[in-house]
């Protein structure tokens, strides 16, 4: 009948939105991201068929929301927001060309919760306006004699394998060794882990998922950490 492409938000099952919980609540078929809090998968309704995307190709998954879409109402529960590195584009382009109606439920994205829960602003006045977002699981693919000189923030999405490779690349193209950086790992998740380093200094993650956020940004993390320490 249906299908919700939903966002789940960056870990914390508290950080889905209303309307998503809604939407998980009341499907007849979830199919659901490997990263997505266990308690989140949990409030679907218990006849609800529950699917895991980990087992499935991208065109299995799309081929599944279409044959589910025709006769169920379907929840696509992906980590994040479903437009930002969650594929979310190409499911919707497969179910627009099958007719099958479909709406998209935007979630918090990791771009910029997950740098704040670990007390890192990704803009701050008088030290970065802009953001780069990019994707690192194939660093070598990246074009990083333009991201090292770009201005402001630098958030790497599913770069914490390969921290130290990034890092390797963007100082060969001129990024200083001694921009501040941090990595952070399962972030807004009460396992949370922040190394807060040098950009020449930056080793790969111990735990995933992980994003890296690269610039002067993160050398604010400080000021604020003793502001929370003294409330």
């Amino acid at each position: 009948m249906s299908v919700a492409l939903v966002g789940a938000g960056p870990g914390d099952p508290g950080l889905i939105t209303v309307r998503g919980l809604d939407c998980v609540r009341t499907c007849d078929v979830l199919v659901y991201d490997r990263l997505v809090a266990a308690e989140l998968v949990g409030e679907a309704p218990p006849g609800a068929l529950r699917i895991e995307r980990d087992p499935l190709t991208q065109d299995e998954v799309n081929e599944a929301l279409v044959e589910h879409g025709r006769r169920s109402r379907v929840v696509r529960l992906k980590g994040g927001d479903p437009f930002l590195f969650g594929r979310g584009g190409e499911e919707a382009l497969a179910l627009a060309a099958a007719g099958i109606p479909f709406e998209v439920v935007p979630g918090v994205s990791s771009l910029a919760s997950v740098p704040g829960s670990a007390g890192i602003p990704v803009t701050h006045r008088g030290v970065s306006s802009a953001v780069t977002a990019f994707a690192a699981h194939d660093v070598e693919a990246l074009d990083a004699a333009v991201l090292a000189r770009l201005p402001g923030t630098l958030v790497a999405f599913m770069g914490g394998a390969h921290a130290r490779r990034l890092a390797e690349r963007l100082i060969e193209h001129g990024k200083p060794a001694s921009t501040p950086t941090a990595l952070v790992s399962r972030g807004t998740t009460d396992e949370e882990e922040v190394v807060v380093t040098r950009l020449g200094a930056l080793e790969d993650a111990a735990a995933t998922p992980a994003l890296v956020v690269i610039g002067e940004v993160v050398a604010v993390r400080s000021a604020l950490a003793v502001q929370r320490s003294a409330a």
